[in-house]
């Protein structure tokens, strides 16, 4: 009885362990100028801007000139991201930094149930990098040793799609069950952008 027990108590602990390393969610950068939505659109990992400090802020610094009117909100910032198979909790893809216009190679690991570290660099030359904080049910996860407190609800919009972008004509069914404002229909919404949708595999 007591083998049986610990069994139990260690696939408990691995289950806790497999859960804890999930990127999906939000996740607010370093800064605290934004949250970023993570969502897995056909097992390749995106970020999208759910919330940002800048109402009506607009990607002004894109190399492309006919997206410098597209809202930051609902703006793809982590992209087409593949997991590491040999790198435990790992994916690596691109980033999107709309302060400079400019996308960069990218990794993101999560470290702890509630912070994620994201990397990027440019020909391996110029590196630097964020942790995230997890924002559970509206509130951001204090940094290891802060003091408690309380923050704002989160004003992470439930479908962030930036204004103006056209429906795909086809699109994937629902997950069943999903209810509009339900995470599976938010994930729903984020993977039929156009940008996502159209993204090789």
């Amino acid at each position: 009885m007591r083998k049986i027990a610990l069994g139990g108590m260690f696939l408990l602990a691995a289950a806790g362990a497999a859960s804890a390393a999930e990127p999906l969610g939000d996740w607010r950068d370093e800064d605290g100028k934004a949250i970023i939505r993570i969502v897995d659109c056909n097992s390749r990992l995106w970020g999208v801007v759910a919330s940002d400090s800048i109402p009506g802020g607009v990607d002004s610094k894109n190399p492309d000139k006919a997206k410098r009117t597209r809202p930051l909100l609902g703006m793809p910032i982590l992209l087409n991201m593949k997991k590491v198979e040999d790198e435990k909790d790992k994916w690596e893809g691109k980033v999107y930094d709309a302060t400079s216009g400019k996308t960069y190679d990218s990794s993101i690991q999560v470290k702890t149930a509630n912070t994620l570290r994201i990397e990027g660099c440019v020909a391996m030359i110029l590196c630097g990098g964020q942790t995230w904080t997890r924002v559970v049910e509206g509130i951001p996860a204090p940094a290891p040793g802060a003091p408690k407190a309380t923050a704002p609800k989160s004003t992470a919009a439930p479908f962030p799609t930036p204004v103006g972008t056209p429906k795909p004509t086809t699109s994937p069914a629902p997950k069943a069950g999903a209810k509009a404002g339900s995470p599976d229909a938010a994930t729903s919404e984020i993977c039929l952008l156009p940008e996502i949708a159209s993204a090789p595999r």
